[in-house]
């Protein structure tokens, strides 16, 4: 009686081996269906600014601001404030009369205001300052009357 039990038990393992195996083989991977699902994209950096893209800082917030070429106003994404685009020959330059940064401001402007300090220096001969495109060596086209 005792070798029966003993053969009942190995065909019993035997059994069970052969299950396991059985379920070895079936499983290779994902049941039939299901997919495992593919890995997020990697997030790609923004492009880099190119030459072509102008700069300017906002006048009311003073953060840096890039534009289209040929744009005439840009909204400053940060402060809402809409800035006037002007050309380098467009453009005079003087140091604030409190502070001494120095300020851009259309030719033909009385006074400009200080976006730092909010001084409002006046523009005389005295600050006066040649167009940035003569300072660059560029000719400046002539000025255009101020409506």
């Amino acid at each position: 009686m005792e070798l029966e039990r003993e053969r009942e038990i190995r065909r019993g393992r035997e059994r069970m081996d052969s299950e396991i195996v059985e379920a070895g083989e079936e499983d290779e991977g994902p049941p039939p269906g299901w997919a495992i699902p593919p890995p997020p994209p990697i997030p790609q950096p923004p492009p880099p600014l190119t030459p072509e893209m102008p700069q300017m800082v906002c006048g009311s917030c003073r953060r840096l601001l890039s534009y289209p070429q040929g744009a005439k106003h840009v909204r400053c994404t940060c402060c809402q404030i809409i800035n006037f685009v002007l050309e380098a020959h467009q453009v005079g330059q003087v140091k604030c009369g409190s502070c001494s940064v120095l300020l851009m401001y259309p030719y033909g402007a009385p006074s400009v205001r200080c976006s730092s300090c909010r001084f409002v220096t006046d523009i005389g001969v005295h600050n006066r300052r040649p167009p940035l495109s003569v300072q660059q060596g560029q000719q400046a086209p002539p000025p255009n009357p101020v409506h």
